[in-house]
């Protein structure tokens, strides 16, 4: 059995900027059950400050689409191949790849296969498509560690062994948001006092703001139509978003309440009353944040049709599928005009009541991610470790 003092080795591949914040949290609580650890394989900035030794940089794993990761194929399996041999040379007591699953699962599986013992923190999205994936998952991985409860109860039903250990959003952001404060914070006190602020979030891809900013825009002249008392903010996902949002907005800020801001979409989520946000992991920080919100996703004609008889699950946004009920609206495709937004919009803003019990909905649902993440995931692999 390894002892807590033993300088064990483990190793640790991450591909995005979200698997560095799980991949730095991971290490912080390992590091308390074996403060000797060494970590090594690939890590972002953050893994990194915490002593973590990256063979290779985190960027050249991140791609994104269709045609990147073809077109950086020949490198990426390069990557794994000295991976591989770098970990049977250099045994480590557990493996952990965290997410990129089309890079980890195939490492994973050559490293179970020399002897390593192999664990994958964020499940792939099995449950809801591919489901024929879980066979090479089940081959692959001594532990699957999932963000979601309903991921684990898939993965039980399976025979794979699962440990549901929380969402990190969920421990980070507090039970009680504050409205006030957030406003705040933005400083645009001068262009929001006394009025609704919703909170538009066309998407963080340069398809998916082409798609569904024009929608946002149109929906936006709708509204005022009909209510007057309203501000819409607009944070934009990093630069290049920024500057196609501007293209997109000019002349229109003139004639309707829309104001940009630069970033800093989750103090424009905490200061909203409503939030409409293209689907994505967006839709669980609004929910952990309380604040009601309309799910909206347009995709283009032939992937849409491609993927509408791919997908299992009946709802696309975390909320409902947390609640296993749709309890906030989902408008997709054809449905997602800029009238059935502004409607549900509306309907938020003319029902308070029904506002107040989704808002309950939300904090029962936010208990039940808030497990102390870091900790229960490090505790799953100190337990695999020791085994």
């Amino acid at each position: 059995m390894v002892q807590p003092d033993q300088a064990i080795r483990i190793g640790i591949v991450v591909g995005e900027a979200s698997g560095d914040i799980l991949g730095a949290g991971l290490m912080r609580a390992l590091r308390n059950i074996f403060p000797s650890a060494i970590f090594e394989g690939v890590g972002g900035p953050r893994m990194i400050a915490e002593g973590f030794h990256s063979l290779f940089s985190q960027d050249r794993l991140a791609v994104m689409g269709l045609v990147e990761p073809l077109a950086r194929l020949p490198e990426l399996l390069s990557m794994r191949r000295q991976l591989r041999r770098h970990f049977l040379q250099h045994k480590p007591a557990v493996f952990i790849g965290i997410d990129s699953p089309d890079f980890n699962l195939d490492l994973e599986l050559s490293l179970r296969q020399g002897g390593i013992k192999t664990v994958h923190y964020v499940s792939p999205s099995v449950w809801a498509w591919r489901q024929g994936r879980i066979k090479k998952i089940a081959k692959a991985v001594d532990l699957m560690l999932t963000l979601l409860p309903f991921e684990a109860a898939f993965y039980q039903e399976k025979g794979v062994p699962v440990v549901y250990v929380g969402h990190p959003l969920a421990d980070e952001i507090p039970l009680q948001s504050d409205a006030e404060a957030a406003v705040k914070r933005l400083d645009l006190a001068h262009l929001i006092s006394g009025k609704k602020i919703i909170a538009l979030m066309p998407g963080s891809r340069r398809g998916e703001v082409a798609r569904m900013g024009p929608v946002f825009w149109e929906m936006v002249h709708y509204v005022c139509q009909r209510q007057k008392d309203l501000v819409f903010l607009v944070p934009s996902a990093n630069a290049a978003r920024h500057e196609q949002l501007q293209e997109q907005l000019q002349g229109l800020t003139e004639k309707l309440p829309i104001h940009l801001v630069e970033g800093r979409s989750h103090q424009v989520m905490e200061a909203a009353d409503v939030v409409v946000m293209a689907s994505g992991t967006t839709t669980l920080e609004a929910m952990l944040f309380k604040r009601p919100m309309i799910i909206t996703y347009k995709l283009a004609a032939l992937s849409y049709w491609l993927l509408s008889r791919l997908i299992k699950v009946k709802y696309i946004g975390l909320p409902n599928l947390l609640a296993g009920k749709s309890v906030v609206p989902e408008l997709i495709q054809h449905q997602a005009t800029p009238v059935a937004i502004g409607d549900a919009l509306l309907n938020y803003l003319n029902n308070p009541s029904t506002t107040k019990k989704l808002l309950q909905t939300f904090h029962d649902l936010h208990l039940q991610l808030r497990q102390g993440a870091d900790q229960q995931a490090a505790a799953a692999v100190a337990r695999l470790v020791q085994s």
